[in-house]
């Protein structure tokens, strides 16, 4: 995948504690960023007591999944009217714990499903057409477990089976990205737990040309709540302006003390390395 220009400015602009900080940031910097976000933002209560789905919002059969992903090009109308949105509704784990939540239309919940910002202003058939929606529940698999989560069910004139969403208001509710706020992408794109100590990272990054080999070294920073993972290129770019090149590579790294319960953030996105990519949000 190729990689955003960040990775390759030698300046980098950034607002930390009212201060302008100019020149590339080190791994330090950012692991240093990343832990006080964490700790400041409310994304370390949301990720403990809050609603944090870790796989898709949006279940499907098998058949209909197919006949969208076979599509180059293709909207969502809606074609029927729509019930009434509830105020609020329940999340109730397997635990026994529950949430309030607030609740989102049909409608967005059919935009969501859109490559687009909106539904598709589409005139011919390519449109999937919503004829109806009913607000029912899904099970969702989540940080704190399976949960019975509010859905909107929607069926469509043109695709063999319904599209279930859930109806959570996730922008009201609170995520731990929206919490974390305006990011980098990141480094880090996956782990692998080899033992209570050992991890295998993943990591991409970006060089100025095919050419270039930079060496690359994966970073830690072990605190009693996270573990911070990053890499440091050691490739001198000078004032160098570059399309960009994607690489990716692989590394074990070896911890302090065991991971445990410990989340494990990338530096440069200060995110929960989990919510993107298959990596486990629990060394168990």
């Amino acid at each position: 995948m190729l990689r955003l220009l960040v990775t390759l400015l030698a300046v980098t602009l950034l607002v930390s504690d009212g201060h302008l900080l100019i020149g590339q940031l080190t791994f330090d910097d950012h692991a240093a960023r990343a832990v006080r976000t964490w700790r400041t933002s409310g994304a370390a209560e949301i990720w403990r007591d809050g609603f944090v789905p870790v796989e898709g919002l949006s279940k499907m059969p098998r058949d209909v999944e197919m006949q969208i992903s076979s599509d180059e090009e293709y909207g969502f109308a809606v074609a029927g009217p729509l019930p009434a949105t509830p105020d609020e509704a329940w999340i109730r784990w397997d635990d026994g714990s529950t949430m309030r939540v607030p609740v989102i239309g049909a409608r967005r919940a059919l935009v969501a499903l859109s490559p687009y910002d909106e539904e598709a202003s589409v005139k011919d058939d390519r449109a999937y057409k919503m004829t109806a929606a009913t607000f029912t529940t899904m099970r969702v698999r989540t940080l704190r477990g399976m949960a019975t989560v509010p859905a909107w069910r929607m069926s469509f004139s043109n695709l063999p089976g319904a599209v279930d969403h859930i109806a959570v208001d996730l922008a009201t509710a609170g995520t731990v990205e929206d919490a974390v706020g305006r990011h980098l992408p990141a480094d880090v794109t996956g782990f692998e737990v080899l033992d209570e100590r050992t991890l295998r990272v993943s990591y991409e990054y970006g060089v100025c040309s095919s050419r270039d080999r930079p060496a690359v070294r994966p970073r830690t920073d072990e605190r009693r709540d996270v573990v911070v993972l990053g890499i440091e290129v050691q490739e001198h770019i000078g004032s160098r302006l570059c399309a960009g090149v994607g690489r990716s590579g692989a590394d074990v790294v070896r911890l302090g003390q065991p991971l445990g319960a410990r989340v494990v953030l990338d530096a440069k996105s200060r995110l929960p390395v989990c919510l993107h990519s298959s990596a486990p949000c629990h060394a168990g």
